[in-house]
């Protein structure tokens, strides 16, 4: 077996309440479910669905070193614990996260008003923000991270791979570039501003031109 390498700077992260150190390691007494809720927690952070939730075909799926047998125990164990949820049932049973979200979720499935059907929950592989900024910017400081973590909360991520490519062709590689771009963008509108600019400075070289014809008769 490969030893592992340590974990690096320009991978993604999974983010875990803090309650879940506070008050549930000392309650998950079993290794089984602390892998599944684990593994529940990674899947889910990374989920690109507006249904937030895994399936039994996600469970069995992952590389956990449990029998289904294992797998269903620690599940149940997790449920009971009131760390997860469970709605649904038969092929379209789902299981949610107890977080604001995964309850309105499950909620919604309960009463009818969202479909349980089967949607990709296969965590998304492209190139992160931390990523983009060594390949483009420079080193990953802990406050650059710290500050490229913050920009995902505020900003689309295609704002921010945008706004490191104009840094990049405007040769002004640093984050605080990175940042005034995406402020103005955030506070002007993006796109919109620089249109208009270019409407007015377009009608503006036609009237140049018109008066220059016109001096040469």
């Amino acid at each position: 077996m490969k030893g592992f390498r340590g974990f690096q700077d320009s991978e993604t992260f999974t983010r875990i309440p803090d309650t879940f150190f506070r008050e549930l390691l000392g309650t998950i007494k079993d290794a089984a479910e602390l892998k599944v809720v684990l593994h529940a927690m990674w899947i889910i952070e990374h989920m690109d669905s507006p249904m937030r939730a895994l399936t039994d075909q996600d469970l069995f799926q992952a590389s956990l070193g449990l029998t289904p047998e294992e797998l269903h125990a620690a599940l149940a164990q997790a449920i009971d614990h009131g760390i997860m949820l469970r709605a649904g049932g038969g092929s379209g049973v789902r299981y949610f996260m107890n977080t604001p979200r995964g309850r309105a979720d499950a909620a919604a499935v309960v009463q009818g008003h969202r479909s349980a059907e089967p949607r990709s929950s296969t965590p998304l592989e492209r190139p992160t923000v931390f990523k983009l900024y060594e390949e483009n910017i420079g080193p990953l400081t802990p406050l650059i991270a710290d500050a490229l973590k913050d920009a995902e909360d505020s900003y689309p991520e295609d704002w921010i791979h945008d706004a490191i490519e104009l840094a990049v062709q405007n040769n002004k590689r640093s984050w605080s570039y990175c940042q005034a771009i995406l402020k103005r963008w955030k506070e002007e509108g993006r796109g919109k501003k620089q249109n208009r600019r270019d409407d007015q400075a377009a009608r503006q070289r036609d009237v140049e031109e018109k008066i220059r014809r016109f001096i040469r008769g």
